[in-house]
């Protein structure tokens, strides 16, 4: 029989957690902020939010990093036998594909964003106190060019979430195998 200290986890760690956690909360709230302020009118309001945004933007960005560092140097736990029995081989690689893509995705949507404002000529100056380096030079074609993807890459980062969270219900509602006590705080 093994000891406690090698059996293998079945569960993430408290860091993982924190981190997935806490980018759920952001991504969620940032992602309902952008939609709210593209919609309003030219005001110091919008200014604000626009602000607020790019700074979300790249703490999102400082935290997907460190967050991919610590998942690079601590393997996730296996899936329970239970898990892997009520997934076909499909889902088993689309788990694998909607992993990727988001955490590709929490890379490129706020460097596609810092690129735009960059390529706009607006410097982002982190907590209104420290400017960070243009990403790109200012070029209002490229900035055009750019805007657009900035919003594609946001959607389909949205829409993985979306289906991530929609495999967790699936899991935890019709299979029932406690896929989702991985990821949650408290005792196993």
């Amino acid at each position: 029989m093994q000891s406690a200290s090698r059996q293998t986890p079945t569960r993430y760690s408290g860091v993982a957690m924190t981190f997935h956690w806490a980018l759920a909360l952001a991504l969620v709230t940032l992602f309902g902020v952008g939609l709210y302020m593209t919609g309003l009118p030219f005001s110091p309001q919008r200014l604000k939010l626009y602000n607020w945004h790019k700074w979300a933007g790249v703490t999102i960005l400082a935290l997907s990093v460190l967050r991919l560092l610590w998942r690079f140097t601590h393997r996730a736990p296996p899936l329970s036998s239970k898990v892997v029995a009520t997934m076909p081989g499909w889902q088993q690689l689309a788990h694998h594909a909607v992993h990727f893509l988001m955490y590709a995705l929490f890379l490129a949507v706020p460097l596609i964003g810092w690129a735009y404002s960059s390529a706009s000529g607006f410097q982002i100056v982190l907590f209104g106190a420290l400017p960070l380096p243009d990403f790109v030079a200012a070029d209002p074609e490229l900035a055009k060019a750019i805007k657009p993807w900035h919003a594609y890459s946001a959607y389909a980062l949205a829409a993985l979430v979306v289906l991530h969270v929609a495999a967790v219900v699936k899991h935890q509602v019709i299979d029932r195998d406690g896929l989702l006590s991985r990821m949650l705080p408290g005792r196993a």
